[in-house]
């Protein structure tokens, strides 16, 4: 029965992970086959660029609608969704639109580096609800949280790594919609999003293996003296 169980998790974490990643492609790749498709057309670059955003929300907008909940990582692309959609029509030029991402990505950047000092840190809220008790990773976070100072140190770092490079990120879309083509900043932009990711996610998974977050002898569990709300 144990096993069964066990079996059970693992198939669960499987399934919830396989259905993020595709929820992370379509985000991605929804938005420029509207865009690239309406070009095709002949459509104005700057009405392609309002459609594609527009299109970007739809995602989100069937999750939550079916799920009618938000966890934090939800909670965070549906503002992202609404910023992009309330900041387009604003836009006073193509390059503006081009570079609105950039200003919710900055926003991104600042939000997760503050969390790093104030409250539970982003890295932490987002990572929870996919890895708490799947993948080796230890259940119970509340409680680490409250008794170990290096599992609350280990996530604040890494809240500031993703900082560091969502504002890197913001950087770079701002060049690259001031100085490349239009039609080639959103497939430029989307590009530089997954490789910047995939970095991340590498950097500060090998920090957590420093860290000790898979051995259950490491200093990352001992108990402290002192808790923390």
């Amino acid at each position: 029965m144990i096993s069964d169980s066990v079996t059970a998790q693992q198939v669960s974490s499987r399934g919830r992970a396989v259905v993020l990643f595709g929820r992370v492609v379509i985000g991605l790749l929804l938005p420029l086959v509207a865009y690239y498709g309406l070009r095709e057309l002949d459509v104005d670059v700057y009405l392609a660029l309002l459609a594609s955003t527009l299109v970007s929300a739809v995602p989100t907008a069937v999750s939550l609608v079916r799920r009618r909940r938000l966890n934090p990582l939800s909670a965070y692309f549906t503002a992202m969704m609404l910023g992009s959609v309330v900041v387009s029509p604003v836009a006073g030029s193509t390059q503006f639109l081009l570079a609105r991402e950039a200003v919710l990505t900055a926003v991104t950047g600042g939000w997760f580096l503050a969390s790093a000092v104030v409250g539970r840190p982003l890295s932490y809220l987002f990572s929870r609800p996919m890895l708490e008790g799947r993948f080796r990773w230890p259940a119970r976070w509340d409680s680490l949280w409250a008794r170990s100072p290096r599992w609350r140190r280990m996530w604040r770092v890494s809240s500031v790594l993703f900082g560091i490079g969502a504002l890197l990120d913001a950087a770079l879309r701002v060049v690259f919609a001031y100085t490349l083509p239009a039609d080639v900043v959103p497939a430029t932009a989307t590009t530089m999003f997954a490789i910047t990711s995939v970095v991340l996610i590498v950097v500060t998974n090998a920090y957590y293996l420093r860290c000790g977050v898979f051995d259950r002898r490491s200093a990352l569990y001992r108990r402290s003296m002192t808790a923390v709300s």
